[in-house]
């Protein structure tokens, strides 16, 4: 079927979908056009922020495409102090982020569970429940999503990284630790729970095809999530993955890729938060910029103390700003109005999605 017909009909089949991530050249354009329409009727040219605090890099899991798996001896293991924590809450919501994300490696001991519970009560303390918090904290029992959204999270990201249980389990160890139906279990306890509730994928990982990728965004419309933070795989030395190297796309590829994917979820689910997420930075330097022209309406500035930052190593050539976090933010300002976006300062950025299916 004919590009323009299938935007036109609004016809997303899977057959459909899997035929819009191979376009190029004006089919392409004709893509990211119809996407950026769509984006600007239903969420507007306003960006939210959301202060990256990356709180750990402990983490139980063994997955084979992150390089702050268990296993990695040669990672640096560090924990933000609470104070060091609350003094980026603090800066966020002086300067008008509206939110902040805390990410932290996968841990489910009752002392991350006390500490996690501890900060969320705090940061509503010193900023009179003004701040926005997302959660990104990995795998917990319901029991715990509930103690977090009771003491202030209203947001949480679980990346279910595939769609596919044959493919997760590429990527994943099988096992108790790591296992797709857990996964599952965990979005569906935090949509009970009540958070906005997110998910993402990894794309242009070895083994994957553009069939995998749009089951991802079937499923990701399928369970009706409230907001989404996917971007392009990135290889690490130091993970099982990194010998399939030679299986993946070009990084032009996997990025062009990303920015399709960004564009087709924004016209399948027109009103829901999308991160611009940092990786698109690894491979070109405007890439959060681009993803936001096609779709996006979130980023998620690093605000993590500096010395901290190039221990939470997921992936390669990470981007590490060396400015300061005010000079960071000025900087993103020029950038989102020289593409005619805007910083929604103060403002928390909730999902429209969420809230029409709670009213």
């Amino acid at each position: 079927m004919a590009i323009q017909q299938i935007l036109h009909t609004a016809n997303f089949s899977k057959e459909n979908i899997t035929q819009l991530l191979s376009v190029s050249g004006n089919d392409e354009r004709a893509l990211f056009g119809y996407a950026s329409r769509i984006k600007q009727q239903h969420v507007g040219n306003t960006v939210y922020l959301r202060g990256l605090i990356e709180f750990s890099n402990i983490c139980e899991k063994n997955c084979y495409y992150c390089g702050i798996r268990h296993d990695n001896n040669d990672t640096h293991r560090y924990c933000l102090t609470d104070n060091e924590v609350l003094d980026a809450v603090r800066f966020a919501h002086e300067n008008g982020f509206g939110s902040v994300a805390i990410q932290s490696g996968e841990l489910s001991s009752d002392a991350f569970t006390r500490k996690i519970d501890f900060i969320l009560k705090e940061a509503m303390r010193i900023t009179n429940g003004e701040i926005g918090i997302t959660l990104s904290c990995g795998e917990q029992s319901e029991e715990v999503y509930r103690r977090w959204f009771e003491s202030g999270a209203q947001r949480y990201l679980l990346r279910i990284e595939s769609s596919s249980e044959e493919l997760y389990y590429k990527i994943h160890p099988k096992d108790e630790v790591h296992s797709f139906a857990k996964r599952l279990k965990a979005l569906e306890s935090l949509k009970k729970t009540g958070y906005q509730t997110g998910t993402g994928v990894m794309i242009g990982l070895p083994f994957q095809t553009a069939e995998h990728l749009a089951n991802d965004l079937l499923f990701m419309k399928q369970f009706d999530i409230d907001m989404c933070g996917m971007g392009p795989y990135i290889e690490h030395a130091q993970t099982p993955l990194y010998a399939n190297k030679s299986r993946l796309l070009p990084l032009a590829k996997r990025f062009n890729l990303s920015l399709k994917m960004v564009a087709l979820l924004r016209i399948l689910m027109p009103d829901i938060n999308i991160a611009a997420t940092t990786a698109l930075q690894t491979f070109e330097k405007n890439g959060r910029e681009r993803a936001i022209q096609i779709g996006a309406n979130v980023l998620m500035p690093n605000i993590t103390p500096k010395h901290y930052r190039d221990d939470y190593f997921l992936y390669e050539n990470k981007p590490v700003s060396q400015q300061s976090n005010e000079d960071d933010l000025k900087f993103l300002e020029e950038q989102l109005k020289n593409i005619g976006h805007e910083i929604g300062y103060f403002g928390q950025g909730n999902s429209k999605h969420y809230r029409k299916n709670r009213s």
